[in-house]
């Protein structure tokens, strides 16, 4: 329920600090423990949910074959279940995460991960949340099948805001008290650990004492100050994918009492982005800006120089850091330009309503109407690649197909289409920030440690504030695993710690 009045002011077992997956996993499991459960929610009602609103829903998690996701999607028709959708292991699993983080990812935070993310889609299947393959996102039609790639194939129905609202009717149904507009200022800390929070709540700033704090109020890629001073200079000028209130404020009232950062500080994920998309996410254009289609393409400075391998791999593990790629160079952005033998494979976003697109009919028109690029140098780029490419090997747009360049100083590994066959189209591109890789230290309970490696009582965190798991990249649609599955850790943790510490009001 949605607290007033007087219920702002009570105590309470577990307070939960955000309003996202991670978060409501959290109140939800808390509520299961048999914990009162306060949730504060930074925005507004209409604006609710955090990072969580701005995602597809997409998560990765550990699965045999195609009855592993009938039990989860029980809905599909039989021509929808006979699709290919393959299987990933755990094995798969741990090694994406390995190879993708360059093998610094906690390998405790990520077995934990691993092995709990089959059975935690189960329990979001139990609280209400329905999940559908995503067919012409994680999947390309070819000889009239379906075949799944890049082990990302179950979605939330309606996407991110979908997942969140129907997180947000089991935590009611739980009864969770919810506060909206609620901005969490300060922990208030004795020598017993962490008893309550510094809450402004529509305007007005109160204390509610709590026997246990859960942080999941994300990471820092809404506040341009602490982008440039922890990702570096030119960070202020990203766009910002998500939600405008992930400021890093729960990260900042932890680091005040002494909780140890942990993690990729200077890392986070970021993609390719619509160039002239606005400074922060909005509901109205979140599914407008997303360019993730490069792979087919090739992608050119304002030099009208390749400077990426589009090609590396399945976009699932390369879209993340390649954002960061993209702010490097001059001017801040590139430009993704395909032939039409692939343009048909394009996802829904690249025709959208807000979308900088330039179309030409041959690859001399298309010089002189990027006006921002080199024109001689674009030409010279286009010609260089088409002529590099291995012919004899055919095109495979579900698997890593091998089609390369050769003698080239930035190869293309896999889907090299040439082009040739006008219409040609090009797409405008910056940087997009998505969420920090920065974090806090913490135990497999999800407890916070103090800077002397000693656990914080009272205090427990995650979702994006959680440190140690990814590390220059992720793989896709492991953020919201991850916050699922630690968030119901925390929130198991930090009721069972509150109800061992006794009444809440008696904790100070």
């Amino acid at each position: 329920m949605t607290t007033t009045g007087d219920q702002e002011t009570r105590a309470y077992d577990v307070i939960v600090v955000g309003g996202g997956n991670a978060a409501l996993c959290a109140a939800i499991t808390a509520r299961e423990e048999g914990a009162s459960v306060l949730l504060l929610e930074r925005a507004p009602e209409d604006e609710r949910g955090g990072n969580s609103s701005f995602t597809e829903g997409l998560m990765r998690f550990v699965y045999k074959d195609s009855e592993d996701i009938r039990a989860l999607s029980p809905d599909l028709s039989p021509d929808e279940l006979a699709s290919d959708f393959g299987r990933y292991t755990e094995e798969t699993f741990f090694d994406d995460m390995a190879r993708v983080t360059q093998n610094r990812t906690d390998p405790d935070l990520c077995e934990i991960l691993v092995r709990q993310s089959n059975a935690t889609m189960h329990w979001m299947r139990r609280q209400g949340v329905r999940f559908l393959p995503q067919f012409g996102r994680q999947a390309f039609k070819v000889d009239g099948k379906f075949t799944f790639w890049g082990g990302a194939t179950l979605a939330a129905v309606g996407g991110g805001r979908g997942l969140v609202d129907q997180l947000y009717r089991a935590a009611e149904k739980a009864g969770v008290d919810i506060l909206y507009d609620a901005w969490a200022r300060d922990l208030v800390s004795t020598d017993r650990g962490v008893t309550g929070i510094v809450v402004k709540v529509a305007g007005v700033t109160r204390t509610i004492s709590a026997g246990s704090i859960v942080l999941a109020c994300g990471g820092f890629e809404a506040n341009a100050a602490w982008r440039s001073r922890h990702l570096g200079p030119g960070w202020d000028l990203a766009k910002v994918r998500g939600s405008k209130f992930n400021c890093g404020d729960g990260l900042d009232m932890a680091l005040r009492i002494g909780a140890q950062p942990a993690g990729h500080w200077s890392g986070c994920h970021a993609v390719g982005w619509e160039r002239y998309a606005d400074d922060f996410g909005s509901f109205d254009t979140m599914d407008d800006y997303e360019r993730d289609n490069y792979p087919f393409s090739i992608m050119v400075n304002s030099e009208g120089k390749r400077f990426l391998d589009e090609g590396a791999d399945i976009r699932n593990y390369t879209y993340a850091k390649y954002g960061r790629i993209i702010l490097q160079q001059p001017g801040q952005f590139a430009w993704q330009i395909f032939d039409s033998s692939v343009t048909h494979m394009l996802r829904p976003e690249y025709r959208a309503r807000r979308v900088t697109k330039v179309t030409a009919n041959s690859i001399e028109e298309l010089a002189d109407r990027l006006d921002d690029v080199n024109r001689d140098q674009l030409i010279d780029t286009i010609k260089t690649f088409n002529a590099s490419i291995t012919r004899d090997v055919p095109f495979s747009p579900n698997v890593k197909d091998g089609r390369r360049t050769q003698g080239l100083a930035v190869p293309k590994s896999n889907w090299a289409v040439a082009l040739e066959n006008p219409p040609f189209e090009a797409y405008a591109v910056t940087c997009g920030i998505t969420f920090t890789f920065g974090g806090l230290k913490v135990t497999t309970d999800a407890a916070v440690l103090d800077t002397s490696h000693r656990v914080i009582s009272g205090l427990f965190t995650a979702g994006e504030m959680l440190g140690g798991l990814f590390y220059f990249n992720y793989p896709g649609a492991t953020g919201l695993m991850s916050g699922a599955v630690f968030g119901r850790i925390a929130g198991r943790s930090a009721a069972r710690a509150a109800i061992e510490r006794g009444p809440a009001a008696n904790v100070a």
